[in-house]
């Protein structure tokens, strides 16, 4: 009979997959043999897969180069990545080795911008794409690299005021962006998006505030679906109406050449995750082209912004399982060595589904279980895979340590989590790990940091501070 976990994965998906391959009777992920990183390491144990991200970036470079080509399409495509999904050095020194632009979203992603070209991962000729609320603070620094020659740095403007204030504290002319506020989907709580500005006042702004701004010029249209980028009526909706606000928009302003339609590209979270990149980007670059053909006018420059694309495939989380609890007839808890709620905090916030598979023991016997964090909060746990109603692992077993790990989990888990700080319960940050392979093939790891210390969450605490006050 079909008993063993390795029969299950292979009766349900198609299995082996390109990142994932079994040696024996382990998981290996890119070639990586997982259990050597458990062994040397300890659990737990979160890891980025730096080459994934350049692998990423480049797919998606292509796809859009062969898009332009097969429509005739005119125009550029600028890759930007999208800050706020990984603002680690390491993501950024990974992600600009590709010759790539960047976007962020508040006043210290300048600062990281200005580091980045003091360094040489960037230079003058990098687009830096604002967007955001801007208050004061990021007003300032988006005017500080401007007033220093940046001149690609183009702000978004997300609301009427914000084109005053920024005219105030820049002292040359400036390129600026307009950003579309996208009407949410049907069944969301609101009905437009909180970002942006109205369809039906876009061009009207331009004619009233920029048209005869000689300060002013501007350079793109920014778009973004919350839901990113999905072949679904509502998204093709939402693509046409903001073709034709840039149409509109063209005709009555000739510096207008960029169109920036956002991140949103999904990520694989499950074994039987299905998406035609190509298909989308293609059927994109036909739309606009088609429109603007329709309409006599030139076709944009096309920009990206994407985050979660960008690194969310490069990162993973090991888990040991400490202990099995039989609750009831039905239920079977596997505990792991750490906490959803500080480690994965999108599977408690959201809901979110990552791909999880055992490391080790794939040719035993399986059960079905419940995975539960060591916090004291009723929420701290993940009950599902994508796709399945259910976990199914290799059966507990005290005297055979079972290893997991999730997948994909290198977008937004770092900042949601609180990276370095307090977490629920004071569950510590787990040690963190990179690893990168050379033009060889060869494999080389190194600690980014540590498992976080009592020490570093008493003084988050202030407890050292008090300590110090009583000796004086």
């Amino acid at each position: 009979m079909n008993t063993k976990y390795f029969d299950l994965i292979n009766q349900t998906y198609y299995f082996p997959q390109e990142e994932f391959t079994l040696n024996k009777d382990n998981l290996e992920f890119h070639n990586i043999n997982l259990m050597k990183l458990v062994e040397k390491y300890g659990t737990p144990l979160k890891f980025t897969y730096l080459p994934q991200i350049s692998n990423n970036i480049n797919k998606a470079k292509s796809w859009f180069r062969k898009a332009m080509e097969k429509n005739n399409y005119e125009a550029k495509y600028y890759y930007c990545y999208c800050t706020k999904s990984s603002h680690f050095e390491y993501v950024m020194n990974e992600a600009f080795k590709n010759n790539i632009h960047i976007e962020t979203s508040s006043a210290f992603d300048i600062n990281i911008v200005e580091n980045l070209l003091a360094s040489g991962k960037i230079n003058k000729s990098t687009y830096v794409i604002c967007n955001g609320f801007k208050r004061d603070q990021y007003i300032e620094n988006v005017a500080r690299l401007i007033n220093t020659g940046h001149k690609n740095t183009i702000p978004i403007i997300d609301n009427y005021e914000e084109l005053d204030i920024l005219q105030d504290k820049i002292k040359r002319k400036f390129k600026i962006g307009i950003r579309i506020a996208a009407e949410e989907e049907p069944k969301f709580e609101f009905y437009t998006s909180r970002l942006g500005i109205g369809y039906k006042n876009i061009v009207q702004f331009y004619k009233k505030q920029i048209q005869d701004n000689a300060k002013l010029e501007l350079k793109m249209l920014h778009f973004f679906i919350n839901t990113g980028i999905n072949d679904n009526a509502y998204y093709w909706n939402e693509l046409v109406k903001c073709i034709k606000v840039y149409v509109a928009l063209k005709k009555e302003c000739p510096t207008l050449d960029g169109l920036n339609i956002g991140g949103g590209f999904p990520i694989k979270n499950s074994l039987a995750f299905e998406f035609d990149y190509e298909y989308m980007i293609d059927e994109i670059i036909n739309q606009i082209k088609i429109a603007c053909d329709e309409a006599e006018v030139e076709v944009p420059n096309i920009f990206t912004e994407f985050g979660s694309y960008t690194v969310g495939e490069s990162g993973g989380a090991i888990y040991q399982i400490l202990y099995q609890k039989q609750q009831n007839d039905r239920e079977k808890w596997n505990m792991i060595d750490s906490s959803f709620i500080t480690t994965l905090p999108d599977t408690w916030a959201i809901n979110k589904r990552f791909i999880m598979l055992p490391i080790n023991r794939w040719n035993d016997t399986y059960e079905r279980v419940l995975l539960g964090g060591m916090t004291c909060d009723s929420d701290d746990y993940y009950n599902s895979e994508q796709n399945m109603n259910a976990i199914y692992l290799p059966k507990y077993n005290k005297e055979k340590p079972l290893y997991i790990g999730f997948f994909n989990t290198g977008a937004y888990q770092e900042t949601i989590g609180g990276y370095g700080g307090l977490h629920h319960c004071l569950i510590p940050e787990p040690k963190h790990i990179l690893i990168d392979r050379d033009e060889n093939g060869i494999l080389a790891t190194e600690i980014f940091s540590e498992q976080q210390t009592a020490e570093q969450v008493l003084k988050i605490l202030g407890y050292d501070r008090k300590q110090t006050v009583e000796n004086k």
